[in-house]
């Protein structure tokens, strides 16, 4: 679980869902501890990544995105750290776009690495812990649904997350 769950961070292709859900299922009780280490091996595997973009843009990071198609996206994620850069981890992490291009592009564009540390902790952590919780709580019945919305729970936690910030932002200014 922890060299996928690091892989996926920086060069491999298999997002860790597709063996964070049978490993929880088959073990509940310890659900929490796979989504940890599935956390931190993807942070860590996320400082690859973000070191590929920092020091081999342009020839490991070039390849990487290019290998999968995402140069359209590269761009595009270039312009948005100019602009958003904690959020665009925060808010990436939680979603399917592949997690590498996130670290990549963080690296690429030089972003602060205290932030991007803190912020893929706190995505990263978010999207298997989430997983975890509703498997350890309703085993395999949920399994189905995880499978197949697992992006609409993932907008929905991104939603309450980022509405809770504001709300605080609103009410304690």
């Amino acid at each position: 679980m922890g060299v996928v769950s690091f892989a996926e961070s920086s060069f491999f292709p298999i997002p860790p869902d597709v063996m964070l859900v049978p490993m929880i299922l088959a073990n509940r009780q310890k659900a929490f501890t796979i989504a940890l280490v599935c956390t931190v091996c993807s942070v860590l595997g996320g400082l690859l990544g973000y070191a590929i973009g920092f020091y081999f843009f342009e020839t490991i990071g070039a390849w990487v995105v290019k290998t999968y198609g995402l140069q359209a996206g590269m761009e595009r994620f270039r312009d948005e750290f100019a602009r958003y850069g904690t959020w665009v981890i925060l808010i990436k992490g939680l979603t399917p776009i592949p997690y590498k291009l996130v670290t990549i592009a963080s690296g690429a564009a030089h972003f602060d690495l205290f932030t991007f540390v803190w912020a893929s902790i706190v995505t990263r952590g978010a999207r298997f812990f989430l997983v975890a919780a509703l498997l350890w709580k309703f085993g395999e019945p949920i399994r189905a649904f995880i499978e197949k919305r697992l992006t609409l729970v993932m907008w929905l936690f991104l939603i309450a997350l980022v509405g809770g910030f504001v709300a605080v932002k609103f009410l304690f200014n």
